[in-house]
């Protein structure tokens, strides 16, 4: 009997270890060090967490939770969205937004070969605040959307 709860235990505390490793991967927190980790590599100042950003990008994802549709906004921010099965995590939508950057030639500030517009987004300059937001929609599916604030891809911005 001893061992059956020895057992009981293990089997709790590993359940416990993956709730916590998948909640890790859609914290505040990862998705700055997800986007200053890359805005670093090119040299551009790191994103801030902002509430009230959050706070639209959170609205955004719930009214898309019915359909998962990646359909923008139109909002005040700059925004990125995405959408994934099985354990897709807010570190997944950033590499994927991420995944653009071959797109992007530097020397003639476009996008070449492919969509780029993602990732520039992720690492546009002027853009000081972030607010992120992810939630399962009615299909199964997780709906992720990014904001920034300012926000980017403008002419002259």
């Amino acid at each position: 009997m001893r061992m059956h709860k020895t057992s009981l235990a293990f089997v709790f505390f590993m359940a416990l270890a993956m709730v916590h490793v998948s909640l890790a991967q859609n914290s505040n927190q990862d998705y700055l060090d997800a986007h200053n980790s890359i805005r670093a590599q090119v040299g551009v100042q790191p994103l801030s967490w902002n509430d009230t950003v959050a706070a639209y990008a959170e609205s955004y994802a719930n009214e898309r939770s019915t359909d998962c549709n990646l359909e923008h906004s139109g909002g005040p921010y700059g925004e990125n969205i995405a959408e994934g099965s099985g354990e897709f995590s807010a570190v997944d939508a950033v590499d994927m937004w991420v995944g653009e950057k071959p797109n992007y030639d530097y020397n003639s500030n476009s996008c070449v070969g492919g969509e780029c517009l993602h990732y520039t987004q992720v690492v546009w300059g002027n853009s000081v605040y972030l607010g992120c937001a992810r939630v399962q929609c009615s299909n199964g599916w997780w709906f992720v959307t990014c904001n920034y604030d300012p926000p980017g891809n403008y002419i002259n911005n």
